[in-house]
């Protein structure tokens, strides 16, 4: 994943104390880094990213409140929480499970994207592209019909993974992502004719009724809260026949819930209901991981759901 992201203070010395503290929190000497930055607080008390380090280092040091406490000053301190903290306090049990704010992913991807394909395929065996062929084509063998798709929309593209595994199964492909630099490295690989920046949801309003063939999202609905509101978009944008595929990450117990990787797992339950809420069938709905996590595979689902 990308370098913890760096929000100045605007004050050189409480920058540099913030430095100092990261430093001595790599080297393992917590106490000492918590010290700096309340130094650094101190000097600006609305310091953004000495306020989520601290609560950082508060957690790892078991001190929930305070790590609670110093989340929300983050959260408070910048209004559109790039850094995250609403996220750490629903993994803390602090605040309702809820959706992402759009300024943190964004953030996160626009840092991510220069070693993007090195860190998810090396790094953590991404198999997510060619999870969603394998069912696509397991799908339409089923229903005899060849998998051919004449326009598809790659929602949360990244750099063009999941269309290269499709690239020749498609004719058009547009890609939809709301990272501009992941976007730059799509249109980079050609296999595009389309791009958009813009989220999920939003890329597929602005389709047509009945546009598309397929819809996937690979590694995307892990960001993604309530899929409800998604699934219904793509429902209205396939055209009869279309298929959405999608991987997400899974638990064992029931609706959704934040990992501590900050991404969310939905119960193949909860998946199940939401796609036949939306009016689509489900041919297809199996315990696949898409990436590893600490070396071992993350326990994940993919779905192929058909527009009858």
């Amino acid at each position: 994943m990308p370098a913890r992201l760096f929000l100045s203070s605007g004050d050189l010395m409480a920058d540099r104390r913030f430095e100092f503290a990261r430093d001595l929190q790599l080297k393992g000497d917590l106490p000492a880094a918590a010290d700096l930055l309340m130094q650094a607080i101190e000097l600006v008390p609305d310091f953004t990213s000495a306020w989520f380090t601290l609560a950082d280092i508060r957690e790892e040091l078991g001190e929930h409140d305070a790590a609670i406490a110093a989340f929300r000053r983050a959260q408070a301190s910048d209004a559109n929480d790039r850094h995250g903290a609403g996220l750490r306090l629903m993994r803390l049990g602090a605040e309702p499970v809820a959706g992402m704010p759009q300024a943190y992913v964004q953030t996160l991807f626009d840092q991510y994207a220069p070693r993007f394909e090195a860190s998810l395929v090396d790094d953590l065996g991404y198999r997510g592209p060619a999870l969603l062929f394998k069912a696509v084509l397991s799908v339409r063998s089923a229903a005899r019909r060849p998998a051919y798709f004449k326009r598809a929309i790659d929602l949360g593209c990244g750099t063009g993974l999941a269309a290269a595994a499709f690239a020749r199964t498609v004719d058009h492909f547009i890609g939809v992502d709301l990272s501009p630099r992941m976007i730059e490295r799509s249109r980079a690989t050609g296999l595009y004719a389309e791009l958009d920046v813009a989220d999920m949801l939003q890329g597929l309003r602005a389709r047509p009724d009945a546009s598309a063939d397929l819809i996937l999202a690979a590694d995307a609905m892990v960001y993604v809260a309530e899929l409800a509101p998604v699934l219904a978009e793509a429902a209205r944008v396939l055209a009869p026949g279309g298929l959405l595929a999608f991987t997400t990450e899974t638990h064992d117990g029931e609706g959704v819930v934040i990992g501590q990787g900050l991404r969310y797992a939905h119960a193949a339950a909860y998946v199940r209901v939401v796609v036949e809420s939306t009016g689509l069938k489900l041919p297809l709905l199996e315990d696949r991981s898409a990436r590893n996590e600490d070396g071992a595979p993350a326990p994940g689902l993919v779905a192929v759901a058909a527009k009858t």
